[in-house]
């Protein structure tokens, strides 16, 4: 069985926006103990060449990117969300199934098995339950909680169908290729799918096609906290089509990307759920330091082992 340490990767989220070279992005994370990487949403076209030069050469696997990797040719900034699959607009749409087109090529091209996906989201033109639900759920009233959320409910269920839709026009090419798309559970109200729907949405697809779930701990976190998700409910719920995790803790403040094992997210938990064939990516703010990474590394792997 692969150790936890030969497994454990780190996102590029955490770098790739001060550097310049691709190649010297991957000598800094081997040199923290990573093995692995994800490139994250973040990769700009001119980190590219250097970093399948060290893919090229063995001094980094990459475990899995994040739609969209690499970023279209006129974005500098991270941007997940530019496109969306829940869109409505036929050219945005086209748009998402390009660059999601070309993640999977530019997967296939660095190693990775697997692709992170944003599955879009709601919108209201007005009353929407956002305000009411994103608080945590101490600081909520049950009676408002209940409309807001079935509000939100019958919102997604009109607008699913586009997300489902979308996905589907990626999957003859991502079995052609032999990829795994993972669906990422999400901190934003308004983002799909529902934290409540996810054997819903699955069970659109073939359950061992190439349709997955990753989960997220922090965004399951803040969910948790705002009454929107029952941690040990969904990871059974979800158990045998989830291929990967984002690790990182939520703080008290309720900030995410967060060091692991400084916040409120049950670690214990994600280890009972971990399989050896999980993907799991430590995937932190910019923001924390060197010292930091170093030491969410050394918790994930006593934690995980």
């Amino acid at each position: 069985m692969i150790s936890i340490e030969d497994r454990l990767s780190l996102s590029s989220c955490w770098l790739s926006h001060r550097h310049e070279d691709g190649y010297a992005m991957i000598q800094e994370i081997r040199e923290l103990g990573f093995k692995q990487t994800e490139l994250s949403h973040g990769i700009r076209m001119s980190l590219v060449p250097g970093i399948v030069k060290a893919v090229d050469e063995g001094l980094i696997k990459i475990s899995s990117t994040h739609n969209f990797c690499p970023l279209p040719p006129s974005v500098s900034h991270a941007a997940p969300n530019l496109f969306q699959p829940s869109a409505r607009d036929k050219k945005e749409l086209a748009m998402w199934q390009r660059y999601s087109r070309k993640t999977i090529e530019f997967a296939v091209r660095v190693g990775a098995p697997k692709i992170v996906m944003h599955s879009g989201s709601m919108q209201f033109l007005f009353g929407s339950p956002e305000a009411t639900l994103d608080r945590d759920i101490e600081e909520q009233d049950p009676k408002e909680h209940f409309k807001a959320f079935k509000k939100l409910r019958r919102k997604a269920d009109s607008e699913i169908h586009r997300v489902v839709d979308a996905y589907k026009s990626l999957i003859p090419l991502a079995e052609e290729k032999g990829l795994l798309l993972g669906a990422e559970n999400r901190e934003g109200i308004l983002e799909l799918p529902l934290d409540g729907s996810w054997v819903e949405f699955l069970n659109h697809f073939e359950k061992d096609g190439p349709v997955r779930y990753w989960h997220d701990t922090g965004h399951a976190e803040i969910k948790r906290r705002q009454g929107l998700l029952k941690p040990r409910e969904h990871f059974e719920a979800v158990a045998d089509q989830l291929i990967g995790f984002h690790l990182h803790d939520v703080s008290d403040a309720g900030k995410d990307h967060q060091v692991p094992g400084s916040g409120t997210v049950d670690f214990g938990l994600i280890r009972e759920f971990l399989r050896p064939e999980h993907t799991l990516i430590a995937e932190l703010s910019p923001r924390l330091k060197t010292e930091e990474v170093k030491q969410s590394r050394e918790f994930l792997l006593e934690a995980l082992a």
